[in-house]
């Protein structure tokens, strides 16, 4: 018996994968077999824009520029559909320095890659966009009822969109708050089981349907081949590490806000937090976007360990 054959599957008190792990994301939305899932989420997201998606392939993701210590905190799937429009669906579980900044750079990439397919008389007609974030957080200061973020370039006097190729959907997770009871639509059931999804023992009523019980089949750690299994613990304390980092720097007031006559005091909490991620084996790029510390300073903490 190999060492993946010997871990024990009850080790895990969840039945069902996490999906804002990197393997569960993947897992969910990032196979071959599994592509009807996706098809279905982006087709209940985009509705009103899009219409009815019918086919999907999948781009290279290493086509957009996520550095190596991003990856640890946002999964990316990169795709385009029969009418050549593009999309890029991301699950994030941690807050970033300059998040929004990061989405509009990365959806100039897939603008780019348009124009390197075409002939040197090139029109400049350009397929649709979209960038899509799935948040394991919330946006400072937004509206505490509203989860579902839809951002397009607008006239500012009349408020009237002015280019609606370039599309931004945030969806900030924490927010979502309907029960099983309350789920209308089928983007309220896919908000609902991607948030809920490893908490959940059962398949709920309101999910029975084909779309959603092949999720929960996938999804279904007991299932895993053993090779896959490593994967999913791989990732899944990965997880657990970035999440409680981040819960103790923010319960110690070391990300969030800054407060005078205590600067001197979250410095050295950035510090303190800072080494704490150096000795999990973080990426210093990663480090530096949750503490706000500089590379240099951190190369120099890590020096010092």
């Amino acid at each position: 018996m190999t060492l993946i054959e010997t871990f024990s599957m009850t080790e895990f008190k969840e039945k069902y994968i996490n999906p804002f792990t990197d393997y569960g994301f993947k897992r969910l939305f990032g196979e071959e077999p599994n592509k009807d899932l996706l098809l279905d989420f982006l087709n209940e997201l985009l509705k009103d824009q899009e219409g009815r998606i019918t086919e999907l392939s999948y781009l290279p993701n290493e086509k957009l520029p996520i550095s190596v210590g991003d990856r640890k905190a946002i999964f990316d799937i990169y795709c385009t559909n029969e009418k050549g429009e593009q999309f890029i669906v991301e699950m994030q579980k941690a807050e970033q320095k300059f998040f929004k900044d990061r989405t509009i750079f990365y959806s100039t990439f897939p603008i780019q890659e348009q124009a390197r397919n075409k002939d040197k008389f090139w029109n400049f007609e350009l397929k649709s966009v979209y960038t899509i974030g799935i948040l394991d957080f919330e946006f400072e200061e937004s509206d505490p009822n509203k989860y579902r973020h839809d951002v397009k370039l607008t006239e500012q006097e009349t408020k009237k969109i002015f280019y609606d190729k370039l599309n931004y959907i945030y969806l900030e997770m924490p927010k979502f708050l309907k029960t099983e009871k309350e789920l209308e639509t089928g983007f309220d059931k896919w908000m609902f089981v991607l948030k809920n999804l490893p908490k959940l023992d059962r398949i709920p009523v309101e999910l029975k349907e084909n779309i959603f019980l092949k999720l929960f089949e996938v999804a279904e750690i007991a299932k895993m081949k053993p090779e896959e299994y490593q994967q999913y613990e791989f990732s899944i304390n990965a997880y657990r590490d970035l999440f409680n980092i981040q819960n103790r720097a923010f319960e110690k007031g070391e990300i969030k806000g800054e407060i005078k006559g205590e600067i001197k005091g979250k410095i050295k909490g950035k510090i303190e937090v800072a080494i704490k991620m150096l000795e999990k084996g973080l990426e210093i790029s990663l480090i530096g976007e949750i503490t706000g510390l500089t590379d240099t300073e951190i190369r120099a903490l890590k020096n010092e360990l």
